[in-house]
């Protein structure tokens, strides 16, 4: 297959993997569900831990973070672990959420979720999807629950009524930004018909975590369909291509830890976020779990090497002086290396090498980015995680446009890239010792 077919075929499959992830709870289950496929057995936190030489397992927490790890021998010498995020910015629908206006309409009452662009929510076909926790003879239960089809919309307001809304607009998440869902005898009805979709009585819902996602169907499109288009392309391309890699190759020196952590958007600081203790929890009963010391854990760690993935910013066709002068990332062009100066990125010049020579056995182009000096950027996962597990860490990120719009943009390839640098890097070892870092294929 040429590698234009192999791109699209993988961008694809990434599309699938979108709609069956409204959320970060589905998002979670979607990957469960190709793990178990696989042949991965289902860990849980609560429970002893009876781990083997050639094991292969996940474990989640919260039902929206997951880490899966494939253990190759008893004496492995380190761990590669390829860490990305769940959740996108939403608006979370709140607690006693219906709202009546004009004495007919039936609308949400919803914050947000994240640094999101508000604009792009307009007049799109909405709904809802998360979770709800339910009372049961057997106790407390938490059932995902996905409203399935075009439910909500949040109107914009005609330019008639606001000629200068083309001039620039504050937008009032209190006001202007509640979704409506129903008029006349519907209003009234929502978490009846969230109980419906869960397959519960409305009165047994006990709490709920629900979100408003984007019904759009995601789209492969350009003169050469060079480009796809979708909701949450901010992160979950990143987490399919590392399980994509994932389930692909492995090294019997290395233990192979592909992690999905929630609430990146909101600064990570949860009992399932990067700035957790799960990482860490999870690598020390695996260590434990394969009858070794604490040293040998430590020792492990000391060469290991983590992949922080999280999207990045593309180059805009009609902004382009919002980026840096000479650091230019384009679609397509290859996997982007994230640097910063006040280390919001972890990535060092060592870190970026050994992912340049990753990049390299895969044969796919690397780009690099910097923020303008003048333009504070975000941050993401690695420096989070390094504060809990002290590893060897690079920050990449697939390019991508209108990051945090509910429909976002990137390239075709670029799925495809780093599912082949996911592959080399999950089917090698790093060799660090003494200053020195080599890697070993399998």
């Amino acid at each position: 297959m040429e590698i234009k077919e192999q791109a699209r075929e993988t961008a694809k499959e990434l599309l699938q993997f979108i709609r069956e992830s409204p959320d970060c709870f589905h998002a979670t289950k979607a990957q469960a569900r190709r793990l178990q496929d696989a042949g991965f057995e289902e860990l849980f936190e609560e429970e002893t831990w009876q781990l083997r030489e050639g094991g292969r397992y996940f474990v989640t927490r919260n039902q929206s973070s997951l880490i899966a790890f494939q253990v190759g021998k008893r004496n492995f010498k380190n761990f590669h672990i390829m860490v990305s995020h769940s959740d996108s910015p939403s608006f979370k629908i709140k607690e006693n959420p219906e709202m009546e206006a004009e004495g007919w309409y039936g609308k949400l009452n919803v914050e947000k979720y994240g640094g999101m662009l508000c604009a792009p929510w307009f007049d799109r076909p909405l709904s809802a999807s998360g979770r709800v926790a339910v009372r049961t003879k057997k106790g407390i239960e938490a059932r995902l629950v996905n409203v399935d089809r075009d439910l909500l919309m949040i109107p914009s307001l005609a330019i008639h009524m606001n000629r200068a809304v083309n001039d620039g607009y504050k937008y009032n998440p209190q006001k202007d930004m509640l979704p409506i869902y129903a008029g006349g005898e519907g209003k009234g009805t929502f978490l009846e018909i969230v109980a419906e979709s869960a397959g519960v009585n409305c009165g047994d819902i006990l709490g709920h975590d629900l979100f408003l996602y984007n019904r759009t169907p995601g789209t492969i499109w350009g003169a050469k369909e060079e480009f796809v288009s979708s909701p949450r392309l901010d992160d979950l391309q990143c987490a399919f291509a590392s399980l994509k890699g994932f389930l692909a190759a492995s090294h019997p020196d290395s233990v192979q830890v592909h992690a999905v952590f929630d609430n990146e958007e909101v600064g990570s600081c949860t009992r399932q976020g990067a700035d957790s203790t799960f990482l860490n929890d999870v690598l020390s009963r695996i260590n434990s779990g394969m009858g070794r010391e604490e040293e040998a854990l430590l020792r492990a760690l000391s060469s290991s090497f983590m992949i922080s993935a999280d999207n990045a910013h593309a180059v805009h066709p009609n902004q382009g002086d919002k980026a840096d002068p000479v650091n230019r990332p384009l679609m397509n062009q290859g996997i982007v290396i994230k640097y910063h100066g006040g280390q919001k990125y972890s990535t060092d010049a060592v870190t970026a090498a050994v992912f340049k020579e990753l990049c390299g056995r895969a044969g796919v182009p690397f780009q690099t980015f910097t923020n303008r000096s003048d333009i504070p950027g975000g941050s993401t996962l690695g420096n989070l995680l390094n504060s809990h597990v002290a590893v060897r860490t690079v920050d990449i990120g697939l390019p991508q446009l209108a990051m945090h719009s509910p429909y976002e943009t990137a390239g075709v390839y670029d799925t495809w890239y780093l599912v082949r640098t996911a592959r080399a890097f999950f089917g090698s070892c790093l060799q660090a010792e003494k200053g020195l870092c080599r890697l070993e294929e399998a």
